[in-house]
């Protein structure tokens, strides 16, 4: 089977594409970054694969972690990923599409010694 970060690298491009083309890169990025420090921590990660809890309550929980920022696009992203069952790659997700928004933003990180 593919790892995590396999599976997630078309998501972080769907994602990206979506941010690009709306030009609202920042909000997505933050959407996207605490909606993955949410599947994180332990109390989200046990609602996730917990019958009682739909769907669409994990989208409202995420979605409010960053104060809606994605808007309607990032809360479709954010279902199409419940339904699928892939919530739990969002950090990988998150990863990926901050490496493509920093190729495009030309941003390169360094380390002053």
């Amino acid at each position: 089977m593919a790892d995590r970060a396999t599976i997630a690298r078309p998501y972080a491009r769907a994602a990206f594409a979506h941010a690009q083309a709306s030009k609202d890169l920042a909000a997505w990025s933050k959407l996207l970054g605490s909606a993955a420090v949410g599947t994180a921590d332990s109390r989200v990660s046990r609602l996730i694969g917990n019958p009682h809890v739909t769907g669409e309550e994990l989208v409202d929980l995420l979605d409010g972690l960053s104060g809606k920022s994605g808007g309607e696009g990032g809360r479709n992203f954010l279902r199409a990923l419940a339904e699928n069952r892939r919530l739990t790659l969002l950090p990988h997700i998150a990863a990926h599409f901050e490496i493509l928004r920093a190729e495009v933003e030309n941003v390169v990180d360094v380390e002053i010694i």
